[in-house]
């Protein structure tokens, strides 16, 4: 039989047992919560900064096309210089936005490229056609049409940005 003595502790520790178990099931079921906030604030997190990256790219991507590079700068300019502050403004931006690729699909980021790419060769297609003898009004209008008699990559571009923006939604 127990002693007398012991009998006050073994009490205590039976009447303490049952509110220890349910404090350890408490704190592990409130860890285990905080644990899924923790993941879900990521995922969330994660899919803003995709978002954000989607969204630049795109409005990197309406800069690009020539309908708003021809409004860029002064009227003034010879076309050479129109051909030089448009491409490097255009690969600045690019720069600028090239870590977004970290954040987008390969496919997204070669179509980006590509796109880029292929509006920086019409601008110089344009000019060796054209030559040094034409003005400006002129050269961008003939960019212009050259665009818009080609394929329309820029826009392809943009819906497969927003094609991947509705998997991340």
């Amino acid at each position: 039989m127990i002693d007398s003595e012991y009998l006050p502790y073994a009490a205590a520790i039976i009447i303490a047992l049952p509110f220890l178990v349910f404090a350890k099931q408490f704190v592990h079921g409130f860890l285990k919560l905080k644990n899924q906030e923790i993941q879900l604030l990521s995922i969330k997190s994660n899919n803003e900064i995709k978002l954000q990256a989607l969204e630049r790219m795109t409005l990197f991507l309406e800069r690009l096309k020539p309908s708003n590079l021809v409004m860029r700068f002064d009227k003034k300019l010879q076309p050479h210089e129109f051909v030089f502050l448009t491409e490097k403004n255009i690969n600045e931006e690019f720069e600028y936005n090239s870590s977004q690729q970290l954040y987008i699909s390969k496919s997204s980021w070669q179509d980006i490229l590509t796109s880029k790419n292929n509006i920086l060769q019409l601008l110089r297609k344009t000019y060796e056609e054209m030559g040094e003898n034409s003005g400006l009004e002129d050269f961008k209008t003939v960019f212009l049409m050259s665009y818009v008699n080609s394929e329309d990559y820029i826009s392809d571009t943009i819906e497969n940005l927003r094609k991947e923006l509705n998997k991340i939604i």
